[in-house]
């Protein structure tokens, strides 16, 4: 039932159902029914009903202090004693290109550190380990930035922006990269990553029509079966897919190049957690070293 506090909360706060739902990236209709399952278990209607507008009535008012408490302890639950921190466990999200690059530095430093404190890293996608940190069975997530905003409770903190590029089988002519999106097979970085999202904003924004072949969510793959040939992909150079397998090349989306930021998600910052924002530290310093390729450059 948290989650569906936490979107109450957020309707308060934006006033609408709609507004609430780009908030947190859901839809209206998925926000609704979040509500309709609170008002349900409590037994009473949080919002008068007129038409498409919804107003928080008396029983709402006492709820979302009610609620606004109840989120606030839950948080809290992962905290551990200043005493007891150098000895817990530290759980972390991450995306599976962060963790031999950006993660096992940060986590090479943290050891040093806090050698006695236990480490489980999480894979997945940025999505479900949104979900992960909002549930509290992760304590923090490196991720792709959300294309969307981030719940009050919540803080960013960039690391890393890695630009896309156009990788083309190395056997395929040309360097005009609007003409090889158009004309070549298309090799797509799945739509419902938050990765692949931006490839899509990219391509509408641009007018360009491309001709889908594969679409997948993993960059490496999408990587190699340019190298085999299959077709062009618009990818983020990523420190741990580097350098790129022979057969294939990249070409430059000069002046209209797009980063994908990758970063540190975790609620914000409380005197009580301590190992979190070590991690934090430890993150910004293995970006600073991130490694750049300088034999690679675009075409």
């Amino acid at each position: 039932m948290i989650n569906e506090l936490q979107t109450f909360i957020t309707v308060c706060r934006h006033g609408t159902f709609a507004a609430a739902g780009e908030r947190i990236g859901l839809t209206q209709s998925a926000v609704s029914s979040q509500i309709k399952r609170l008002e349900d278990s409590l037994g009473f209607a949080l919002f008068d009903r007129t038409g498409r507008s919804a107003t928080l009535n008396a029983a709402g008012e006492t709820t979302l202090a009610r609620a606004e408490e109840i989120c606030a302890l839950y948080a809290k639950l992962g905290d551990l004693p200043d005493d007891a921190a150098n000895r817990g466990l530290l759980r972390i999200g991450a995306i599976a290109s962060a963790q031999p690059t950006l993660v096992a530095r940060a986590l090479s430093r943290l050891r040093k550190s806090l050698p006695l404190l236990r480490v489980h890293v999480s894979p997945g996608v940025s999505m479900r380990l949104m979900d992960d940190l909002d549930a509290g069975s992760i304590d923090a997530a490196v991720i792709i930035r959300p294309p969307f905003g981030l719940l009050p409770d919540l803080s960013w903190q960039p690391l890393v922006q890695e630009p896309y590029v156009l990788i083309v089988p190395a056997d395929v002519p040309g360097k005009d990269w609007r003409m090889l999106l158009q004309q070549q097979p298309f090799l797509r970085y799945d739509r419902a990553s938050f990765g692949g999202r931006m490839v899509e904003r990219f391509l509408r924004r641009e007018g360009l029509q491309v001709n889908d072949s594969v679409e997948v969510d993993e960059i490496p793959a999408l990587i190699h079966l340019a190298a085999k040939g299959l077709g062009v992909g618009l990818v983020p150079l990523v420190e741990a897919h580097l350098p790129l397998p022979p057969g294939v090349r990249t070409l430059s989306l000069g002046e209209h190049t797009f980063h994908r930021e990758v970063g540190l998600l975790q609620r914000k910052p409380r005197a009580g957690s301590p190992v979190v924002a070590q991690l934090a530290q430890c993150l910004e310093e293995a970006a600073r070293s991130v490694v750049t390729i300088k034999s690679l450059k675009a075409d």
